[in-house]
């Protein structure tokens, strides 16, 4: 299995957890056109996967040290 050294601390996780719930409510309720909605849910969707996997691949590209644990 691959294997994710985490690069996210716990207060950020919890902030894109956040963010990804409120954006998911958004789309679902503000946008009507299927293209801005798919767009929508699949930021949703990335954030609440960094959020549970606690590494982020950008944050990773641009030098982001891991956090010991």
């Amino acid at each position: 299995m691959f294997y994710f050294k985490r690069n996210l601390p716990v207060w950020e996780r919890i902030v894109r957890l956040c963010l990804s719930i409120l954006v998911g409510g958004a789309t679902s309720y503000f946008l009507d056109v299927r293209i801005l909605q798919i767009l929508g849910f699949s930021i949703a969707a990335i954030l609440a996967s960094t959020a549970f996997l606690g590494f982020c691949p950008a944050c990773a590209m641009f030098g982001r040290k891991s956090i010991s644990e």
